[in-house]
């Protein structure tokens, strides 16, 4: 195994997130996707006031974080466990009432796409297997030459909004079996029109739904963005970090969700359907990099940032004029 030293990468909007966290009232920080601890070492030097419930299920960015988190002592708590956890983890350790802030930086870390063993990427040879956690299954092998045609298909259209997904599939399938990651560009490439290929690398949607599948990252993201809310204390804030169109969709609903309370009564009106907004989302509702960090770090170009506060006791009751912004001003 390499030494961890080599998981290390550029935290996206590192400002932007240490900005949101800043009013929140000391307590516990929950960093959901730990990766190399970037976020972390930003937040924990910048709000003393915190501490850290970090949770990342490679085992590789649990140990590059440890490392660099160390000078942080018992300010910081890791756990090589998926975020679906978080509510569990921070019972036993006693801070039901304490979490003062939740972190989702979701996708894939850098060092994991420039280790070809991963499987991750497109552009070098390695084993199709795509696992955050590489202890527990399915692989992208497994998906790929066991599925059939139609699921194939599906995870495409649905995981990448891949237009080619028929052609890919059918190519997939009656190439099998595929082995190696190179193996399924080549199927990929023979697959689509050439137009497209011209358009940007034609693996690039078929390896996003892939690990999307394999990691079940989406049907996790729902429920763990729910308990997330659940666990905030008042006056706590909530940021993702999405990275395609599929995960800032359930983000943004999900927020919305939160900051209408549900409601259902008619735009402008006052509300009278009892509903309960929990958050108030955080303005701009959706953030990207700067042009000057797009150009230092390409791969945080597709990041968008949404975060929401968790209502106090006094913004608690029902504002219809609020939950009106809330929903109609979300994109």
């Amino acid at each position: 195994m390499p030494p961890v030293t080599t998981f290390s990468h550029d935290p996206v909007m590192v400002d932007e997130i240490v900005e949101v966290f800043g009013p929140v009232p000391p307590g516990v920080l929950v960093d959901a996707n730990l990766g190399g601890g970037g976020h972390a070492e930003a937040l924990l030097s910048t709000h003393a006031g915190l501490r850290l419930i970090g949770f990342d299920r490679d085992g590789d960015a649990i140990a590059a974080a440890t490392e660099r988190l160390a000078p942080f002592g018992v300010r910081v708590s890791l756990h090589h466990r998926q975020f679906g956890a978080m509510t569990d983890v921070i019972a036993a350790e006693g801070h039901e009432h304490d979490v003062s802030g939740v972190l989702f930086d979701l996708g894939l870390s850098s060092p994991q796409v420039d280790r070809p063993e991963r499987g991750f990427s497109f552009h070098e040879d390695g084993p199709l297997d795509m696992r955050f956690d590489q202890s527990e299954g399915p692989t992208a092998a497994d998906i790929v030459n066991e599925r059939d045609r139609g699921e194939i298909e599906a995870l495409l259209r649905d995981n990448a909004d891949e237009r080619h997904a028929r052609a890919i599939a059918r190519g997939v399938v009656e190439a099998r079996p595929i082995h190696s990651t190179l193996e399924l560009v080549e199927v990929i490439g023979s697959s689509v029109p050439a137009a497209y290929r011209r358009q940007g690398h034609p693996a690039r949607r078929t390896f996003q739904a892939l690990r999307i599948a394999v990691n079940d990252e989406l049907g996790r993201l729902r429920a763990a963005l729910l308990q997330a809310i659940s666990l905030l204390r008042e006056g706590g804030r909530l940021a993702v970090l999405a990275y395609h169109s599929g995960e800032d969709r359930i983000v943004k609903e999900i927020l919305r969700e939160a900051a209408t309370g549900g409601c259902t009564c008619p735009s402008g009106l006052p509300c009278a359907c009892g509903a309960s907004p929990s958050v108030r989302l955080l303005r701009p509702l959706s953030r990207t990099p700067s042009t000057e960090e797009q150009e230092r770090n390409p791969r945080s170009r597709s990041a968008r940032l949404r975060a929401a506060e968790k209502h106090t006791r006094e913004s608690d009751e029902p504002n219809r004029s609020a939950t009106a912004t809330a929903t109609t001003g979300a994109r």
